[in-house]
């Protein structure tokens, strides 16, 4: 496949928009790559607001789309919706070598990579921050200047660091059981390791903890946290986030949600919420 070329390889009807599914070769990653976009009922008549969502470990580009119940939402505010895959795929594309589901593919953690055999194909946060918005921007109708991210898990902990890191790109940033501080649990440790190699001060520019720290300008941010969720403790450290925007003065919603856990059942019980809050950042 030529690079500046997009093959679509489903469309469904939603909503009153389109459901829509597309391949590519992507320069950054490396590999060709699969991406998912709602476009509501609006992109007819010209160009709309887009809400770039990241998703979580083992997940790919379908996930959301067929769990969440986004596109009524969507449909009703006029945002599309633009669903990445996770990681790179394909032959010759690093994996972990237990196959563990942690890392390598399902696994891109939205990094640069700088270790083999990883940097060769694992560069997520360029490909998310820049290759496929500009596709985006240029292949379909919507408004590159209004835009905004979300994700969950692994992609919470995307969504929050690549926002942080740009915020003269997005209008808000929201994330469902993110993985607050990579410097601090297992996670962590096992992936940036090998991606990023043994810099923690390298590690520190993927954290979101220690991003809102050094935070200059504020963009609204709102966090759903499930207080059942089986990964809280260990992983996600929620409240290593609350602590860093109270001592940083970071204004954020972030919200424990009684008996919720980490599933899909979590994010479709609250996105409607979620799309309501990107809806007032957009519009």
């Amino acid at each position: 496949m030529a690079s500046n070329t997009i093959e679509q390889i489903g469309a469904n009807q939603s909503f009153g928009g389109r459901q829509l599914r597309y391949k590519h070769q992507s320069a950054v990653l490396n590999c060709d790559m699969t991406f998912s976009l709602y476009l509501p009922p609006q992109a007819a008549k010209g160009p709309v607001p887009v809400l770039y969502w990241l998703s979580g470990l083992t997940c790919n580009d379908e996930n959301f789309v067929q769990k969440a119940g986004a596109q009524q939402h969507a449909a009703e505010h006029g945002i599309a919706i633009v669903c990445p895959d996770t990681s790179p795929r394909g032959d010759g594309v690093a994996d972990d070598p237990e196959a563990a589901y942690d890392m390598g593919l399902g696994a891109g953690f939205y990094v640069d990579a700088k270790q083999q055999p990883w940097a060769e194909h694992y560069q997520m946060y360029s490909y998310i921050l820049d290759e496929l918005p500009a596709l985006i921007n240029r292949e379909f109708p919507v408004d590159g200047q209004r835009t905004s991210i979300s994700g969950h898990s692994m992609g919470g902990h995307g969504a929050l660091t690549i926002a942080l890191k740009n915020p003269e790109r997005f209008k808000s940033v929201s994330a469902f059981s993110p993985i607050c501080s990579p410097l601090n649990c297992p996670w962590g440790d096992k992936v940036l390791s090998n991606y990023l190699g043994d810099d923690r001060q390298l590690w520190a520019q993927y954290d979101t903890v220690e991003l809102i720290k050094q935070a200059k300008q504020h963009l609204p941010v709102l966090v759903d946290q499930g207080d059942a969720d089986n990964f809280l403790a260990e992983q996600l450290k929620t409240e290593l986030l609350v602590g860093a925007g109270q001592v940083a003065d970071y204004p954020m919603q972030i919200r424990m949600q009684p008996d919720y856990d980490h599933s899909y059942f979590f994010i479709a019980t609250f996105i409607a919420e979620h799309m309501a809050f990107h809806a007032r950042a957009l519009f």
